[in-house]
């Protein structure tokens, strides 16, 4: 079973950074501009950080190997399709159902493993799984870049979803697990859905269609997400508990892990377009180039615990931050000349940071709640991080398809990619500093058990 999980985790990443080194050739093939060519990235990702909030829930009350099939037969259905998606409205829609199938082959998975291993056993078996997320970032881009090149853009979609037909053979040996049978907030995941995806379509399609769809769809997501705290704070056994945004050393690392995902996430889906329209690379070596981003957050996490067990917690949070923000800035000095050489610093120093953190910080964040509220903090943590990722993604493309005019080329390009990087090395510091005044709090000491990893 471990290896079945292991080997549908792999995919899953590789399906978002294929979508990323596919775009300018998406864009020219099927005749988008684009904010259309967005969509491909952005459903998959709304959707998958939707769904996997209630997911969870949904596999132990109904069984978690039968949420897990359901998820691996989704994706594989979805990433073959695209093969044969006629237009951008096909496409879009096989992405999303891609994203939903993702998010329940990630929530199945992750509760199989809890329920079957126990111990030091489980925390390897998670500590596998991260390790192995990590390389599917790592090198999908490389992965995805050498498909498109070889056999087009729609393999970026189909390859994934291929390896994925092997762990639906596999899935088949698995004893069934039956779910308790509990309750599921399907309130509270529609109206989390709801408020995400409306901002999503506002910031994707409100500079496009105007300021009253901008503010329509805004005002709808604002509208949800009172709702949902409305109706969390209600539940004895909520979606989402809203009361653990009161911590605020929970909350501090909750921000800065969605704040790494926010930042490298965005450039692993834009910085592949720069490299093939304005530097002039294809798209295998556009992949190969951002090798020097992404390897680091596989590398690196080791490092980045054994330095938590010997320095405050706040420091190696911070420092790690403040690479990352070192890395965003030297964007700034992109151009069409760029080399392989004048992009390798910039690279590392994003993903140092990233790396640095990778699982650590979500044990830092676990550490600062109570042991008994330990699984619903986790669903708090992970729904903050993948909801600001998918937004900063969607605010990226938005920005980007304003400053170029929809054409992602040029002059144009280069200015607004660093007017980006600006924005996201201002976001870093601010996080930086909210990082630090909310740990300085003096009733929030360090937490007596160190994080696992």
């Amino acid at each position: 079973m471990l290896v079945t999980v292991l080997l549908s985790t792999l995919t899953l990443p590789l399906s978002l950074t294929g979508a990323s080194v596919a775009l300018p050739d998406i864009q020219t093939d099927l005749g988008v501009d684009l904010t259309s060519a967005q969509w491909v990235v952005n459903a998959y990702n709304a959707c998958f950080a939707a769904f996997l909030v209630c997911a969870g829930s949904i596999a132990d009350a109904v069984g978690r190997k039968r949420v897990y099939v359901f998820g691996v037969v989704l994706f594989l259905v979805s990433g073959l399709l695209c093969l044969f998606a006629p237009g951008i409205e096909a496409l879009v829609a096989l992405r999303a159902l891609g994203g939903l199938g993702a998010a329940a082959a990630v929530a199945g998975g992750g509760s199989m493993l809890a329920s079957t291993f126990e111990g030091p056993a489980r925390a390897r078996a998670f500590g596998l799984l991260g390790t192995v997320l990590g390389a599917g970032t790592a090198f999908g881009p490389a992965i995805a870049g050498l498909l498109v090149e070889a056999l087009g853009w729609r393999f970026a979609f189909a390859g994934p979803a291929t390896v994925s037909g092997l762990v639906l053979l596999l899935a088949l040996r698995i004893p069934a697990m039956r779910g308790d049978g509990r309750s599921v907030d399907w309130w509270g995941g529609a109206l989390f859905t709801a408020a995400l995806l409306f901002l999503i379509g506002g910031l994707v399609e409100g500079p496009a269609r105007g300021v009253g769809v901008l503010a329509g769809l805004l005002a709808s997501a604002v509208v949800c997400a009172v709702v949902f705290v409305l109706v969390e704070r209600r539940r004895t056994d909520p979606l989402v508990d809203v009361a653990l945004l009161v911590n605020r050393r929970f909350v501090a690392y909750a921000l800065a892990a969605a704040t790494f995902m926010a930042v490298l996430v965005p450039l692993l889906v834009y910085l592949p377009s720069y490299l093939i329209n304005v530097v002039g690379l294809g798209p295998g070596t556009a992949g190969l180039w951002l090798l020097f981003l992404t390897v680091p957050t596989l590398l690196l996490p080791t490092i980045g615990a054994e330095l938590v067990n010997r320095l405050p917690h706040v420091a190696v949070v911070v420092g790690a931050l403040l690479l990352l923000g070192a890395g965003v800035l030297g964007f700034t000095t992109l151009g069409p000349d760029a080399s392989v050489w004048s992009v390798m610093l910039p690279f590392l120093l994003v993903g140092s940071g990233v790396g640095l953190t990778g699982g650590m910080i979500d044990g830092l964040g676990l550490a600062a709640v109570p042991p008994e509220r330990v699984g619903t903090a986790s669903g708090v943590f992970n729904a903050t991080r993948l909801s600001l990722e998918t937004v900063s993604i969607a605010v990226v493309g938005a920005l980007l398809a304003v400053l170029t005019g929809g054409r992602l080329a040029g002059a144009e390009f280069t200015e607004a990619l660093h007017l980006v990087a600006l924005l996201l090395t201002t976001l870093v510091a601010a996080v930086s500093v909210a990082v630090v005044a909310l740990t300085r709090n003096p009733r929030a000491r360090e937490p007596a058990r160190r994080p696992e990893g």
